[in-house]
């Protein structure tokens, strides 16, 4: 394992920004996160005098399911955003349209809430499966906004409903009574 670091500031400047944890903690998560998800493992290249660096991260074979129901919900939430642009006496997202994890999401969200008790809220105990079926598609929908969105990464971030979150969460509920 080389420890000839080229240039010992830029990964310091990197841990003060919070972009990076410390040096050699990377390789450890990914092979721990690739085997606790079921995925294949990892493959690392780099030549001899390791000047680079490049890892490829297969993918998992029962991604490609959730994968092709989140682009059809994207594609659909596309649609409507192309609709809503050109017809604007109606902005409000239909919760139909919206998938059933992003509406449990959104109801379980009712005041600025942190990561943590949104899992436990939800019932969930796989954060990489919250992020991506829950939590992203919400943010990308603008259904749900961070409090710091400067700092995604932050140990304080908060996550709450927009505007139109509360209205799609009021037709839930409208809907569910």
């Amino acid at each position: 394992m080389s420890r000839r670091y080229r240039n010992r500031r830029i990964g310091e400047f990197l841990k003060e920004l919070d972009l990076a944890e410390g040096r050699s903690t990377g390789v450890p998560k990914i092979l721990r996160a690739m085997r606790n998800n079921g995925s294949p493992p990892p493959s690392f290249e780099t030549d001899e005098d390791r000047t680079w660096f490049m890892v490829r991260l297969p993918v998992h074979e029962g991604v490609t399911e959730h994968v092709t129901e989140q682009d059809t919900l994207q594609d659909k939430s596309l649609e409507n955003k192309d609709k809503s642009a050109s017809t604007p006496q109606d902005t409000r997202q239909d919760p139909l349209q919206v998938s059933e994890s992003v509406a449990r999401l959104i109801v379980v969200l009712e005041t600025e809430t942190n990561r943590a008790d949104l899992l436990e809220g939800l019932g969930l105990s796989d954060r990489s499966n919250f992020l991506a079926a829950y939590l992203n598609p919400a943010l990308d929908a603008g259904l749900v906004e961070m409090t710091l969105p400067d700092k995604p990464t932050s140990r304080n971030q908060r996550y709450r409903r927009t505007p139109a979150g509360e209205a799609v969460a009021r037709q839930l509920k409208d809907s569910r009574a």
